[in-house]
This record gives C-alpha cells, structure tokens and sequence, in this order.
C-alpha cells in the first residue's frame, strides 16, 4: 500500500494521536484506528507496520465495505476449488497473504456477523480455514483495523461482537477531525498547494490570498483532510499565471446553476425564487428577455429559433455585467452567481472580448 501524502501536522491532538500510534508499533498487538472519513486512517495503519519489526513483510489491505457480504468470508480466509460457484480453482485469502506481515482491515464495522466469527478465531489461534477445506492453516499476521463507527455502541445494539472488540481494541488510536485541528490548515495548505504546483511546473509559490485563507478556515471539513486536498489543489490547478496569491476557492465541484434534478433529466438553476415571489419574479424576467430580444432586433412572435433566442439572451446578460464591472471578470462572475471558469467558458462561446 503505497500513498503519495504524508502524515502532516502540528496541532497537539494531531501529534499526540501519532505519538500514541508510534508507540504501540513495536508491540505485536492488535491496534484499532478511529476516526471520521479522510482523516488519515490508512496513513496511520502505514505507520504501525513500518515502525514495527515486520516492516519487511507484506503489508496486505482489505476494505470490508468494497465486497458482498457473501464474498468477505472468501476474501479473508480463501477457498478451494469448487468450493462454492465460481471457483475454479483454489485461492488463498488475504490472512495467507499477510503472513509474516500486517493485515489491515478497513471499515471494519460493515463485517458480517459470520465473518466476525470466523475473524475471531483466526486471532485467537493464529489459523484459518479456507472455505471448502478441513484443515486449517496457521498464520502469522498482525491486525490493523479501521473504522468510522462507534464500536462500543454498536455492541451494546447487538451488530457487533464484544469479544472480537476485546481481542481488537489493545490499542485504539483515534484520529481527531480537521474542524478541531485549525492550527494545521495553513501548514497542509502550503504542503499540498506547492506539491500541486511542483507538478504544474510552477517556478514560484504565491500562495493563498488572505481572503481566501479566512474561507478555508471558516469552512467545517466533513471530508477532513482528503477533502482540503482536493480543495487547495483544484485551486491551484485554476489559478492562472501565478500572478499574485490564489484568490479563489470552490469547495463543492458540483456547484453549477446547471446541475441537474435528482432523478430527472432536466437541468435546474442552483437558486430559486421564494414561492411567494414566483409570480413577479416570472413576469420581471418575462419582461426582460423581451427587451433583450427587442433589442436585438426580434420579438417574441418573431422567434422561430428558441436556441437563437437564448444564445442572444445569455450573451446579453453576459455582456451587461461585464460592462457595469468595467470588464474585470473575476467581479463579473461574482455578481453572476458563477465560478471564473464558467465565465471565461461563456465568454469565449459567445466571442467576448477577452473569452
């Protein structure tokens, strides 16, 4: 399992997290990770198996949500041949390939109670079974588990085993959420937004613009860390010609008064009117694509090319911002309800000058 990030971080819960997962990899015992989506879960699993003495063996990954329940067993323990439709031909399960090594096993919680079974006495014994044999297997594999979940309270609601938590929980370290983090959001900032950079070919780093540092900081983060990559580094990518400290940031890449209904096949706007104000609402822009078209040489009884008609509609919206934000386009977007790069992609669509 090879990753391309790092643990990054200054924050004392970040730091005492990754002290408390540093000090338990030696130890060859079981070690459960905590924490919200993004967080850094399988990074701290990478931790506990090269700071431990089989950190020159196998390190074998596993996400138990990625699988049907009726191939999980399987996955884990192996089969032989004909042990089930399918299988032509005997295969060892991710326990065989972990010998020596670590398996890590991601989203733990979402495990069958068979498989949580099955789990519990290959931890015990230190053997598995494969599906379709008799004879059992020993092997020599460290456990790393990862989960999103309460586990405790999932076993008092019954859905996961207590004694399988017992045998798992030796060591349980738990990652803290980026909101409660905020002195490290400059500090991944600067990592991720230089590596982006780096890979852009940028000869410098002009950063971020203060403005946009107070978003970032203002922003919760429910996707954590993974999700402030994405963010920094789809701003960076935008950025154009590295003139001066990034400005702008978009959180949500779906964001677009275009996106579709759920479920339909029809494109809404992103904002809508109060229900109580549709009807005047209705009548203004009734009134003003009239004159718009008006304007252009046509009426509404006239048109017999609707596509016509809204192509001069939207260019000459278009063109009325621009000229009242003195054609400073990242003003003009903003007053538009539009990302920068949805306004050059209608201004160069309609031949604007400077699209």
């Amino acid at each position: 399992m090879e990753r391309n990030t790092h643990l990054v971080g200054q924050s004392t819960a970040f730091l005492d997290a990754v002290e408390r997962a540093s000090r338990a990899a030696p130890l060859d015992r079981p070690v459960l990770v905590i924490g919200e989506r993004g967080t850094g879960k399988e990074l701290i699993a990478e931790r506990l198996h090269h700071l431990s003495s089989r950190w020159d063996g196998p390190l074998i990954v596993m996400n138990c949500a990625a699988l049907p329940e009726t191939l999980i067993e399987a996955e884990l323990f192996g089969h032989e041949a004909g042990a089930f439709t399918g299988a032509t031909k005997a295969r060892p399960g991710r326990f065989e390939e972990a010998n020596g090594g670590t398996l890590f096993l991601d989203e733990l919680a979402t495990l069958s109670s068979p498989a949580q079974d099955r789990l519990l006495r290959a931890i015990e014994y230190g053997e598995v079974t494969r599906i379709g044999s008799s004879k059992p297997l020993e092997v020599d594999v460290r456990i790393v588990a990862a989960t999103n979940e309460h586990l405790p309270r999932l076993v008092e609601e019954g859905r996961f085993r207590a004694d399988l938590l017992d045998r798992l929980s030796f060591e349980v370290v738990t990652l803290p959420p980026l909101r409660h983090r905020q002195s490290d959001i400059p500090v991944l900032v600067d990592f991720f937004g230089r590596r982006m950079g780096l890979l852009l070919g940028w000869d410098t780093w002009p950063g971020f613009s203060e403005g946009a540092m107070e978003k970032l900081f203002a922003y919760p983060w429910p996707g954590n860390v993974r999700e402030l990559r994405n963010v920094v580094e789809r701003a960076v990518y935008r950025w154009e010609g590295q003139e001066g400290p990034i400005q702008d940031i978009q959180f949500d890449p779906f964001e677009s008064p275009w996106r579709p209904l759920s479920g339909q096949g029809v494109l809404s706007p992103r904002r809508e009117a109060p229900a109580e104000a549709a009807d005047s609402s209705a009548e203004a822009a009734a009134r003003t694509e009239e004159s718009v078209m008006m304007s252009r040489g046509f009426t509404a009884e006239e048109c017999a090319d609707l596509r016509l008609a809204v192509a001069e509609y939207e260019k000459a919206i278009l063109t009325a911002a621009l000229e009242k934000c003195r054609w400073n386009q990242r003003a003009a977007a903003t007053a538009l309800s539009l990302t920068y790069d949805q306004l050059r992609h209608a201004m160069r669509r309609h031949e604007l000058q400077g699209g």
